[in-house]
């Protein structure tokens, strides 16, 4: 099966919204054995959108759009694609009553908007996509010829889940035979810049297994992607399964996870099941370490909270560094990482204390300590160590690559064995990132 995607939305077109819909959309297809033959974005306008629809009508039969289903005055995609199937627009009163009552259950006060009631208009002999995830509905339109649009929303958590729910079974049911699939597996790792892994792979680098790799270097770290193609789905399965396994079995130890997983997610869930309490102090991420941590769902039974001590005052006042540790060694420095660590997890009775103090730039720096220079301290079970790094980037990827190697440092360090208690521990400057 071929078909074509038409994303809608005048933000598109002028860069002011990511197209994030049509990259899922053909992730998902191809893992089904559809075959994507063309993406296209258009413009709110009626004609732009019913001229994009019926080429790409014309060539595939099958489209599948995004966006302009709304209740405002710029949603014009039912309307212009019900007109190339000579289709007259209906009001369907259960629609209206489905999103009075969720206006309701939504807590609104009074009446539902009229501009909303334009989601209810459906073009006549269309299938209604419901919507779990939102108040527009989806709409499948087909033809007596079997040509066949799909009207996604344009949000896309509510297109996610619609397509999930709604479309992708329509869709399977239309796929014949043991079609060829296109599925992607990735593994994260992080601590390692993107030409260590290639080196470290050596044979593997580019298609372990006969699966293509793909290098995705990012302030995370490096992603690699697997991606069978010419396969079915169970040859496919196989084949990133043993492609897989090569690939850990030589970069396991820099790897977190798979997919979308967030390397906070992992630590939080190791010292969970420890039964380790955390706390974090932050000179320069200034609260994005625990925002990092606190964005995931049950983190407030491992993260006892944090401190962001920007000024020297503070480092002394809150966390307890010592003034003259500061003065000898500047506020970015290993001796001054441990402090705030030990300092924070003391103040608050939390097992692990983490640390982080740095220059983001883009000014600060010197010729000892240029910019991206970056400190790291942890506090562990009553020992503390550091380490110091130097992050590339503009100031925002600084800060994000620093939050993302202060949790692969507390990571790493649960992995270890326990230090010896008679002894303070400062780790090897390992890189952190390339």
């Amino acid at each position: 099966m071929k078909v074509e995607i038409v994303t809608i939305g005048d933000e598109l077109l002028l860069g002011f919204t990511i197209d994030t819909n049509a990259a899922h959309l053909a992730r998902q297809l191809a893992a089904i054995g559809v075959q994507i033959t063309r993406r296209q974005t258009c413009g709110d306008s009626a004609s732009e959108i019913a001229s994009a629809v019926r080429e790409a009508l014309d060539r595939t039969g099958a489209v599948i759009t995004t966006g302009g289903l709304g209740p405002t005055s710029d949603d014009m995609t039912k309307e212009s694609i019900a007109a190339i199937f000579g289709r007259a627009m209906e009001r369907h009163e259960d629609i209206v009553d489905a999103l009075k009552a969720r206006w309701k259950a939504w807590g609104r006060s009074g009446e539902l908007p009229l501009s909303n009631h334009q989601q209810a208009m459906i073009p006549a002999g269309a299938r209604i996509l419901k919507n779990g995830h939102g108040t527009a509905p989806g709409i499948w339109l087909e033809d007596e010829r079997g040509r066949w649009v799909a009207m996604l929303p344009g949000v896309p958590r509510e297109m996610r889940g619609m397509l999930a729910d709604e479309l992708l079974p329509l869709v399977r049911g239309r796929v014949t035979g043991d079609p060829e699939v296109i599925v992607s597996r990735t593994l994260r790792t992080t601590g390692v810049g993107e030409s260590a892994v290639a080196d470290q792979l050596g044979h593997l680098a580019k298609n372990p297994e006969g699966v293509a790799l793909a290098y995705l270097p990012g302030w995370e770290g490096v992603d690699l992607r697997l991606t069978s193609r010419g396969r079915n789905a169970a040859a496919a399965a196989v084949a990133l399964e043993k492609a897989g396994r090569a690939l850990l079995a030589v970069v396991g130890p820099a790897t977190y996870g798979e997919g979308d997983t967030d390397l906070a997610a992992v630590v939080l869930a190791t010292l969970r099941a420890r039964g380790m309490m955390l706390v974090v102090a932050e000179s320069c991420t200034g609260g994005m370490l625990g925002a990092r941590l606190t964005a995931i769902p049950g983190s407030s039974d491992v993260v006892l909270g944090g401190v962001i001590a920007y000024a020297n005052g503070i480092k002394e006042r809150l966390l307890h560094v010592d003034a003259d540790v500061l003065k000898a060694n500047g506020a970015v420095s290993e001796p001054v990482a441990r402090e705030m660590a030990a300092g924070a997890a003391r103040a608050t009775a939390a097992d692990v204390g983490l640390s982080i103090t740095g220059i983001a730039g883009p000014g600060g720096g010197s010729a000892e300590k240029p910019v991206g220079t970056v400190c790291f301290g942890l506090f562990m079970q009553g020992k503390v160590s550091s380490i110091q790094a130097v992050m590339i980037g503009d100031r925002d990827e600084i800060r994000r690559r620093a939050a993302q190697a202060a949790l692969n440092l507390l990571l790493r360090a649960l992995a270890e064995p326990v230090p010896p208690a008679d002894s303070e521990t400062v780790l090897a400057a390992r890189p952190l990132q390339e």
